[in-house]
């Protein structure tokens, strides 16, 4: 297959990651927000749920039409609508007065965000020879620790003060993102089979209903009930658990963000050399692991031991999640990377709609005890490992 020119790979991976790094200070974000948002107007468990939930129906109903746009009429042009939209609604949230406005506007954020992964990859694919692929799309996940990271110092510091002003500067900064897009992402390559109309195309429904496709998406969706979890209640979870402000909850997510983007790193490097062809041994391991991190944390009953076992959750679980999202590029053509992605990543976020909905009941039904939420989760994520043993061992397309 002929290579991608890509004359500026350090500018476009900067651009990409520029933009990551917003969706996932705006992911984190919320959770702290959450709490001045809920005392200011009076909100129950489950109502602040049900707003980071609905973000997450939006990411998912737009996931899969995002993917097939992405592969259709190009990667650069769905990045930067993506990035043009989440900006608009950071801006309107600092705004809003009302439930019902929460609601609207972080489900119409959602799908702006639903538009970035797919895109992503499919750009990734575009631009980076498949052996290289692994390791890039790798390495642009590790903004996940620095969006977190980003999340927690800079706007957990804005929203102390004035949790408005924390979304009208995220606003500010997915626009800037969106120019780093503009800027630095080439124009979109096509394959020789893709110029060439007369070469056969693999229909939707065939990529819809593809073995591996359905798994990776059943997958994702359990492990999300995880990573969204914590994501959604974690910064609640240390307020209430151990009596702690908003800043010092922030600096221990902080730290745990840094830890993320090392592992994250990490993880790049091993699957791309010593667990590749061993995926679904990776995957089931690390998912052993967090699930038994997992029980200690529900009984961890001091702020460091607690903090120590949360950094150790996070950096094994990004690991599983990494090799989940970087399976496609090792198992599917390059032409549906953006299809295949966004059908996968609707599981995730599905799991990430349903996750602070369920936990936030089951929170409420334990009188405010975390335990069930926390066990919940650790019943999810080794189920996701479980999972994949069903992937069709066979050699990853050429």
């Amino acid at each position: 297959m002929d290579k991608p020119k890509n004359k500026n790979p350090y500018l476009l991976i900067f651009a990409l990651m520029a933009g990551y790094s917003m969706i996932y200070m705006d992911k984190n974000m919320v959770s702290t927000a959450i709490i001045p948002l809920a005392d200011e107007f009076s909100l129950t468990n489950s109502q602040t749920g049900l707003i980071m939930s609905l973000f997450f129906l939006g990411y998912s109903i737009m996931q899969i039409p995002s993917g097939w746009l992405a592969d259709k009429f190009g990667a650069k042009k769905v990045l930067m609508t993506s990035l043009a939209l989440v900006s608009i609604f950071s801006f309107f949230f600092g705004m809003g007065a009302s439930l019902i406005a929460f609601v609207a506007i972080r489900f119409f954020a959602g799908v702006g965000h639903a538009g970035y992964p797919p895109s992503c990859s499919k750009t990734i694919a575009d631009h980076f020879p498949k052996e290289k692929r692994t390791f890039v799309q790798s390495l642009i996940l590790s903004t996940s620790g620095i969006g977190g990271i980003l999340a927690f110092t800079l706007g957990a510091q804005l929203i102390a003060n004035d949790w408005k002003l924390g979304y009208y500067v995220l606003g500010v900064l997915f626009a800037v993102a969106m120019v780093c897009v503009f800027l630095f992402v080439p124009k979109d390559y096509k394959t020789p089979a893709q110029l060439n109309h007369d070469a056969p195309k693999i229909k939707f429904s065939e990529i819809a209903t593809n073995r591996d496709v359905l798994i990776l998406f059943v997958a994702m969706l359990l492990l999300n009930f995880l990573l969204y979890g914590n994501i959604s209640w974690l910064p609640t979870y240390l307020k209430s658990q151990f009596g702690i402000g908003i800043s010092q909850v922030g600096t221990i997510l902080a730290i745990n963000a840094v830890c993320t983007t090392v592992a994250t790193m990490i993880v790049g490097g091993l699957l791309s050399k010593w667990f590749l062809g061993k995926e679904k041994a990776f995957v089931i391991s690390t998912a052993i692991i967090v699930s038994l991190l997992l029980v200690g944390f529900i009984f961890s009953t001091h702020l460091i031991a607690s903090s120590i076992l949360l950094i150790l959750i996070s950096m094994v679980s990004v690991g599983t999640f990494t090799a989940i999202f970087t399976w496609p590029h090792k198992l599917f053509d390059q032409s549906i990377i953006g299809s295949s992605i966004g059908i996968i990543n609707t599981g995730g976020t599905i799991g990430g709609f349903l996750a602070p909905m369920i936990l936030g009941a089951l929170i409420d039904k334990s009188g405010g005890s975390f335990g069930s939420a926390f066990a919940f989760m650790a019943i999810a994520v080794l189920l996701c490992g479980l999972t994949t043993l069903l992937l069709r061992t066979r050699k990853p397309a050429a």
